[in-house]
């Protein structure tokens, strides 16, 4: 892409316009309790960037993520000292990124599955590391949380987890994974309804 189109006025207010709507859908959250503890929350505020990075290309999706990030600091403040937010940005990211430069590359539907299977496996390899090396021991060196009642919440799903790894594992893993194959499900669904009004 010319450096005259990527700065493109029109492109830039589209990234614009899909990061607020990323941030309107952060609002709507729940959890899993089926399959994670309730401090896992799920939204679909990466639906609008992955839809952008399937129009605009993986780097229109790391600004729309990035954008995403910074409004919600800017009107909802941090309740986790900044963990929540990054982990947020880095999982997002790992799910848009190689997902929209596969389908970038040759727009065609068998390329757009190769893409989100790719993000979902990212996502969740990212997701994984994150929560068991920066999330969960951030929580409990700076925030205080205490580690045994993080564990018990993720026993009352599956007694198997007695540490953080098994809680990673058999619970963080699969929510990610059923994060992304649902934003993959969406996105199949309306990407080629919306794609005509990012072009």
């Amino acid at each position: 892409m010319k450096r005259k189109e990527f700065f493109s006025i029109p492109r830039i207010t589209r990234i614009a316009v899909l990061a607020a709507v990323a941030f309107v859908l952060m609002f709507f959250e729940f959890p899993l309790l089926f399959i994670a503890p309730s401090f896992y929350k799920l939204d679909f505020s990466e639906l609008p960037v992955i839809i952008g990075g399937f129009a605009m290309g993986p780097s229109a999706a790391v600004a729309i993520e990035l954008l995403k990030i910074l409004l919600k600091l800017l009107f909802r403040g941090t309740s986790t000292a900044f963990v929540g937010e990054l982990a947020n940005f880095v999982v997002g990211c790992a799910f848009a990124l190689p997902a929209s430069a596969l389908y970038f590359k040759k727009k065609c539907k068998a390329q757009a599955l190769k893409g989100l299977l790719l993000g979902s496996l990212c996502m969740a390899l990212a997701g994984f590391l994150l929560n068991l090396y920066v999330v969960i021991p951030a929580y409990v060196n700076i925030m205080g949380f205490p580690l045994e009642a993080i564990i018990s919440a993720g026993a009352a799903i599956f007694p198997a987890v007695d540490s953080v790894f098994m809680l990673v594992l058999l619970c963080t893993t699969p929510f990610n994974l059923i994060k992304a194959v649902l934003l993959s499900v969406l996105t199949l669904l309306l990407y080629k309804h919306v794609s005509p009004l990012l072009h």
